[in-house]
């Protein structure tokens, strides 16, 4: 199992995270596309890096098209030597429409689109093939040497997509390399939902599971002191009722019959009552979506619940905690 790590934030202090990150042997980190552009962020990590993989997580792929898509990362994949993990999301119809302006439409089936439009784009600057691609939502058939980049010596970037419903977890099984699970999800929604749609995605593709990897972020609950362990139970708690109340992840809660849950989450955020939200997240929901424990049974905690299943592991932990615990549970997850 890998585990990776995370950047972003204030790009002067960008060189320092990512030299410590892969000081402390993380596998690759992770930069996600929400206040800052991913893609900048990933540059400064690759120049002052060497080893560690390098993932956008996510870029947002419905607030591009594919050109300009692949332009970014093709770049990225050259200047990093290679190490590029182009993670992308479709995000939901309201940050699509109201936020960026772009179209929303059939997600699945436009992300499998544009996942394919990249390859094309790749296979013509790389390879030398002709750009020929012809779909229902991105057309792109002009590329003419003053435009044609250099090739990548490394190939095109590994393409990871996040997904949470069957539809688009079928999509990554059948044309990515890699699967984003989300955060917001349980060992049983991985096992009974997750995991079927994977395989039946690769199989349409002529692929297998072991063909995807899968990466995982981890919620965690834990603290020195209990006090601490409580600040981080309220600050989890208030990140799974955010995801809760969205009705795209719906079908989490409802499969472990907590549907209702998701209603009551969804109206409180309506009145942007963020707190209220936090307070309905209760202790049994808390656990089954993320590993409570002392730092020293954090470890012993993942592995045994996503062991042998998610292939990247990271830690989803919204508070602060002491400098090095990290590192030293992912030291504890690698030697094991």
């Amino acid at each position: 199992m890998k585990v990776d790590g995370g950047v972003g934030g204030d790009l002067s202090l960008v060189p320092d995270v990512a030299r410590q990150a892969e000081a402390d042997g993380y596998d690759g980190v992770w930069c996600a596309e929400t206040n800052q552009d991913p893609f900048l962020t990933l540059l400064l990590t690759a120049e002052h890096t060497e080893r560690i993989e390098i993932g956008t997580g996510i870029a947002v792929a419905f607030a591009r098209n594919p050109m300009t898509l692949a332009q970014s990362a093709h770049d990225l994949q050259r200047y990093s030597g290679g190490r590029l993990l182009l993670g992308l999301g479709s995000q939901i119809r309201p940050h699509i429409t109201r936020r960026f302006s772009m179209e929303w439409s059939r997600p699945a089936a436009r992300m499998r689109e544009m996942i394919l439009a990249l390859r094309a784009i790749w296979a013509t600057w790389n390879d030398g093939a002709e750009l020929a691609f012809k779909g229902e939502f991105y057309t792109h058939t002009l590329m003419t040497p003053f435009f044609t980049p250099p090739p990548s010596e490394q190939g095109p970037p590994l393409v990871y997509l996040a997904a949470v419903g069957p539809k688009m977890t079928a999509v990554a099984g059948e044309v990515a390399d890699g699967l984003l699970a989300h955060g917001f999800t349980t060992p049983e929604y991985l096992r009974d939902v997750t995991l079927p749609a994977l395989d039946m995605g690769a199989t349409a593709g002529g692929r297998s599971r072991s063909d995807v990897s899968i990466s995982l972020p981890a919620f965690v609950v834990t603290g020195e002191t209990d006090e601490d362990t409580a600040k981080a139970a309220t600050a989890v708690k208030g990140q799974i009722a955010f995801y809760g109340s969205t009705p795209a992840y719906k079908g989490v809660l409802e499969h472990h019959g907590w549907g209702d849950l998701h209603d009551e989450l969804n109206t409180l955020s309506k009145k942007k009552e963020w707190k209220a939200m936090g307070e309905l997240v209760d202790d049994d929901v808390l656990e089954a979506f993320a590993v409570v424990a002392a730092p020293d049974a954090v470890a012993a905690g993942l592995r045994d619940r996503f062991g042998g299943t998610v292939d990247r592991l990271s830690f989803y932990a919204p508070y602060k905690v002491p400098d090095g615990l990290w590192g030293q549970v992912a030291a504890e997850l690698r030697d094991a």
